[in-house]
């Protein structure tokens, strides 16, 4: 069988730790002190576990007594519990026009302040069509009136910026 090349950030275990002397931490917890590898691999043997480096970095490594296969059950739980919390940030868009009726104008805020709330970002979008080029202050306005009706509720990331017919803007969940 071929020699095993390190896993990844998996640590080394047993045979696979490379160093002269190591610093070894028993199977209760107590600092043993500086050692060879030797000497661990007999301790970790006399317990019936298995001498794994924690800390391959420090001067000399940092070797413990442990169940290795606790420790890695114990660390993916960890790291699963960690992506449960972990939340993906979408760009939602909502898109208007600059003649939007008030309440047409209500109901996209408050759908910006369900996404907002979720910790999503959203995207308005204000497209012109025809002859309301020649009216692009009006566009403005209407995303004027949509940035003052969310008040504080916003991080503006990306100002308001035409793009061949449409406006664009970038808002955030303001951070408290």
């Amino acid at each position: 069988m071929a020699l095993k090349e390190k896993r990844g950030p998996e640590p080394r275990i047993n045979r696979e730790i490379i160093s002269d002397k190591i610093r070894l931490i028993g199977a209760d917890g107590e600092m043993i002190g500086v050692t060879n590898v030797a000497e661990g691999l007999r301790v970790a043997a006399a317990a019936g576990m298995d001498l794994v480096e924690i800390s391959p970095n420090a001067e000399p490594p940092v070797c413990k007594v442990m169940d290795y296969g606790k420790f890695r059950f114990a660390e993916q739980k960890k790291f699963q519990e960690a992506r449960k919390k972990q939340k993906v940030i979408q760009i939602k868009e909502i898109k208007v026009r600059p003649g939007i009726g008030a309440h047409d104008l209500e109901i996209k805020v408050k759908a910006i302040h369900k996404f907002l709330d979720e910790g999503d970002k959203v995207k308005l979008t204000l497209r012109f069509r025809g002859r309301e080029m020649a009216h692009q202050e009006l566009g403005m306005a209407v995303l004027n009136k949509v940035r003052e009706q969310l008040g504080d509720k916003i991080k503006v990331e990306h100002e308001p910026k035409m793009e061949g017919r449409q406006v664009m803007m970038v808002v955030a969940p303001a951070k408290h």
